[in-house]
């Protein structure tokens, strides 16, 4: 499960999801990669399902890169806990995904292998997705 070695702040306000991703919103190591079309919240336990998926539909072939980590902390507080007495501790961690982001890319396989394998991976995820090519996003 992936999450910071360590973080200068250990709870984080919840922040917003306005406007779309400015950086990682290009292929740049792949032939394919997947792009959100919402915002969201992903956790570290659905990037890696997605990464599961991908890698065991291409069965080991080729080559899958994660342009995502989750570095935020969400905290819970316990159930049937009265209201006051401070934040919660952090349960899990999210990366914070906005429209237009590279969220995976794929590369050294076949057109159709790599589309059924991030179709796979979408599935996966909390948000609506789209496949890209490298040649057709420049466009985009």
């Amino acid at each position: 499960m992936l999450m910071p070695k360590r973080v200068k702040r250990r709870r984080v306000f919840r922040g917003r999801m306005k406007g779309t991703a400015h950086r990682g919103n290009s292929v740049t190591y792949g032939d394919y990669g997947l792009v959100a079309l919402d915002p969201a919240w992903v956790t570290s336990n659905q990037i890696e399902a997605a990464r599961v998926a991908m890698t065991r539909y291409i069965k080991r072939g080729g080559q899958v890169w994660t342009k995502i980590f989750p570095d935020k902390p969400v905290t819970e507080k316990p159930a049937e806990t009265r209201m006051g007495s401070g934040k919660g501790s952090p349960e899990y961690w999210v990366a914070v995904v906005k429209p237009g982001r590279v969220m995976f890319e794929i590369a050294g396989v076949d057109d159709s292998t790599a589309r059924e394998a991030l179709r796979l991976a979408m599935h996966k995820l909390p948000l609506k997705c789209k496949i890209v090519k490298k040649t057709e996003e420049k466009g985009e």
